[in-house]
Parts: C-alpha cells; structure tokens; sequence
C-alpha cells in the first residue's frame, strides 16, 4: 500500500504534492510527447503494416500494466476509503479488463467465427477510451468528495466492472454482425471511426481540462501525463490516420504504453519513497522494543546483583549465630553481635533495592556531603574477611585533606564495593603472594576527587577494555555482565566518570572521577 500514517493524518497519492524534480520530469515527457505528436502526424498515413502479433504483444502489456495499477489504486482506496480513488481504479481496472475481448476476438488469433473480428477492434477502441475518459472525469469531479461509508465498496466496483466486461464481450459475440462497418476493404478507416474517435477525444480532452484545473497531488500531475498522451493518441485517430497499415498505427501504439505505464511507474516510486521511511520507522520501533526489554532484564539482574552480597552476609552471620548458640554455654555476647550484623545487613539490603530502582528512574536523590577517604575505609573494613579469606594484601594510601564531594553515601559505596569484589575475583587465578589490591585517593586541586582501584590480577585484554561498561558484557565466565554498567551508570549521575586500563597482562586499573562541585549532581539527575 501507498501510505504511511503521520499525526494520525493519511498520507498517500491523494494528497501528497509533486516536488519540483517530478515536475520538471512530467513535464519533460510531456514535451516530447508532443514533439513526437508533431513529427509523426504529418507522415501518419505513410504506409507500414506491423507485424502480426506485435498488436496482441502490446495489449497484454497494457492489460497487465493497467491491472497492476488498480490493485495498488484500490489498495489505496482501502485506507482512504476515497470515492474519486473508488472510481479511478474502476477505469483502469475495466481498461485492463477490456484487453481479454480485445485480444481473443477482435486480433489476429481471434477464435469467432463470424467473420466480423476485424470491425470488432475500434469498437472495442471507442468503449475502451470512453470507459476511461469517464472515470478520470469522475474522479477529478469526486476527489473532495466524503469517504465512502457503505461495506464491501471494493468488492462491487470489481464486480460491476467484470460484469460490465463479460456483457460488452457478450454482445460481440452475439450480436457481431450488427456492429456497423469501421473499415473499407479491411483497412481504411470510414467516417464512423473518426466520429467514434472524436466523440472519445471529446471526452478525452474533457478529463484533461478538468484535471488541469483540479490537480493538487502527485497522482494528478502523472494522471494528467497520461491523459495527455491518450488525447494526443485520439487526435492521430481522428484527424490524420486513414489507414490502420500505417506509421501512425506504430505511434498509437506507444501512445498506449505510455498512457498505461505512467501511473503506474509514479505509484512504484512513489510507494519506494514511502516505504523506506516506513521501514527505518519499523527497525526504530523494533529496537526501542528490544531496548525495553533489555533494561527490563537488566533491572531484574541489578537487583539480583546488588542484593546478593547482604544476603550472603545474612546467611554467613545467621550460621555463625547459630553455631555460637549450640554451644554449651551459649555464647550470647558473639550471637548478638551476630544478631546485629544481620539486623544491618537487612537495612542494607532494603537500600540496595530502593537504590537499583532509583537508578532506572530520571528523580532526585538524597544528596550529602561525603568524605571520600571515610568512605573507602568503610568499604574495606566491611569486605576485611573476604580479604583476608582470598589472602588478598591491602595496600590502602588515602590523600590528606581531601575535599568533600555532594553525592549518594550508599550508592558510592556499591561502585567501590563492586570494584574490589571484581579485583578479588582477578586475582583469584594469581599465586597467593601476588594477590595485591591497591586502593589510593587522589585530589584534583579543587575540581575532582579521584579514587583508583587495582589489582594484580591478569588484566583485561586491550581491545575488550571499550566494552566493559556495558550491559551484559562481562569478564569472568560466571559474571552478570551488569556490575560494571550500574556502577558507570551511578558515577555518571554524579556528575563523574569511571574508567578502566590494563596491558592485559599485570592486573586492571580502575579510576574514579568525582566532581567536587556541588552543582554537579543536579547535571547527573538531568541526565
């Protein structure tokens, strides 16, 4: 179909204007259309019989070209539900139809027998043209006018134009040798056939005129070509041709391709130029969709991600309790100590929930001011264990008088927390007296505070190193590949940035950068 929706208005054929570049073609091969009328008419009666068969050739191209065009005319319609579209596609349907008759009893391998085959073809001519001229007046007089609003209009405009057709055919057949005499001696035109064909260049010149005064849209600019070329044809008819064996006959013939093929080729190009942005709307769609789903996924995993280390904790201080609790005497002062960890670790884990779903929404969060050295520590003294467990050496150097940043305590917190989580599993390949993490601060004069993370692990490769901060992209064999991208997502909101260098050989360096201003956490909700 020839159309694409836009601010829920149609946009189609109807009523989309011509650019100047169809302009300028439409009326290039109008011109020549004319030159070829004015070189051609002096020397129509010039005798040149064609071949025999090139006139059925030719007829099936126009029965095919037409009826191609109005399928898409009437696909057209079925979204416009146009009258004037209604009644164009009638013509072109009834002016392929028109062909079968033309071709199987009034051409060259006519199967009748009447003996009257060859007075059947400008009869078939004349109905041909004024079928025509008819619906393009109509549709001219008809395009302003209200939808069609009964059912099935597409079903009984095909249907009156078959049953039109078979009782034309069906008069032929019949009534054959009452049709009056358009030939002399099988070949010269009679008087007759000049009328019929003026009273057809009447009609002809008619649609031209209406159309002219009535075009608004790319349909009618093409639709006027093809008319035109359908008058000029008729005028050859009516006023130079006196012999159907003549080169005149030729030029009538290319005269009928053209005015066949014409809108035919603007609706294929037309539904090209349409289609791509059409197209490109659908992969755009397609991905938006995949996006959702893919953040959808991801804030499920985060969740998952962020969660599981409270949850562990839980788990790991619930056994313990439990152990101190067995023994006889209980230890109650360690099983309370206990009881309070996971009392923390509960409030913990309600913080990283409310944090993983502020991450997925543009909103203000609690801002205060933050030490970023305090900060480091805390991390560090809360993963002691699981240091120590994995023989992992700390090699903390924190900067003096470091200024404060504006941010999200416990959001900061999970960005170095993941980072270390990340360096222990690096290294967990790596003999156990070169398992070194390093945690240094750094102050970037006034603007930005910088907190470094690295370890001795075997790296990451180079060319890996552009993809890591984003979803689902992950390093290890067993990672969710969304560590990484929540704790580029939380520095981004502050204002900051985290990157990441390796040789791919001795370990990663991962480097944070937080602005100290603090206006900067303002620009990252804007974000």
């Amino acid at each position: 179909m020839v159309s694409v929706i836009a601010d829920s208005t149609s946009v189609s054929l109807l009523n989309l204007p011509p650019t100047r570049a169809q302009t300028r073609v439409a009326f290039a091969l109008t011109v020549i259309l004319l030159l070829t009328f004015g070189a051609v008419a002096p020397f129509a009666n010039f005798h040149s019989p064609p071949p025999i068969g090139l006139r059925e050739i030719l007829l099936t191209l126009i029965f095919a070209t037409n009826l191609v065009t109005a399928i898409l005319i009437f696909s057209q319609c079925s979204i416009t539900h146009s009258r004037a579209l209604l009644l164009l596609a009638s013509g072109y349907l009834f002016s392929s139809l028109i062909m079968i008759p033309n071709v199987t009893i009034a051409g060259d391998f006519s199967w009748t027998d009447f003996g009257t085959s060859i007075h059947n073809r400008p009869f078939i001519y004349a109905i041909w043209h004024l079928g025509f001229g008819t619906a393009v007046i109509c549709y001219a007089l008809l395009k302003d006018s209200t939808p069609i609003s009964t059912q099935h209009p597409i079903g009984w405009s095909i249907l009156i134009v078959v049953g039109s057709v078979c009782a034309i055919t069906s008069a032929m057949v019949i009534f054959g040798n009452f049709i009056p005499q358009f030939f002399l001696d099988g070949s010269r035109l009679t008087p007759l056939a000049h009328y019929a064909a003026g009273l057809d260049l009447v009609i002809g010149i008619s649609a031209l005129l209406i159309m002219w005064f009535r075009r608004s849209s790319v349909l009618d600019q093409w639709l006027l070509v093809a008319v035109f070329a359908m008058v000029l044809e008729l005028s050859l008819v009516t006023f130079f041709i006196e012999d159907r064996n003549n080169l005149g006959s030729y030029c009538i013939r290319v005269y009928l391709v053209i005015t066949a093929i014409v809108l035919l080729a603007a609706l294929l190009s037309e539904k090209a130029k349409l289609y791509a942005p059409l197209a490109q709307s659908n992969k755009l769609l397609e991905r938006e969709r995949k996006n959702r789903l893919t953040n959808i996924a991801a804030a499920a995993s985060s969740i998952a991600h962020e969660v599981r280390q409270p949850l562990m904790g839980i788990t790991a201080s619930a056994s313990a309790a439990r152990n101190w609790l067995d023994r006889v005497p209980p230890d109650l002062d360690r099983a309370t100590r206990l009881l309070t960890n996971i009392e923390q670790a509960g409030f913990r884990a309600n913080e990283v929930l409310t944090n993983v779903r502020n991450l997925f929404q543009d909103t203000d969060h609690e801002q205060e001011s933050i030490d970023v050295n305090n900060l480091t520590v805390e991390v560090l003294q809360s993963l002691h264990g699981e240091l120590n467990d994995h023989d992992v050496r700390t090699d903390v150097e924190l900067a003096s008088e470091l200024p404060h940043i504006i941010g999200h305590r416990v959001q900061l917190q999970e960005v170095i927390l993941n980072l270390v989580h990340n360096a222990i599993d690096a290294m967990a390949s790596v003999k156990v007296d070169h398992r070194t993490l390093r945690v240094r601060t750094k102050s970037d004069g006034d603007k930005a505070v910088i907190v470094e993370v690295e370890d001795s692990g075997q790296g990451i490769e180079p060319q890996r190193l552009g993809s890591i901060f984003e979803p689902f992209v992950t390093t290890k064999s067993k990672g969710s590949g969304l560590g990484l991208a929540i704790c580029s997502r939380i520095i981004e909101r502050h204002g900051g940035q985290l990157t990441a260098s390796s040789d791919g050989k001795s370990g990663a360096l991962f480097k944070i950068v937080l602005p100290v201003e603090p206006t900067a956490p303002s620009a990252a909700r804007a974000g």
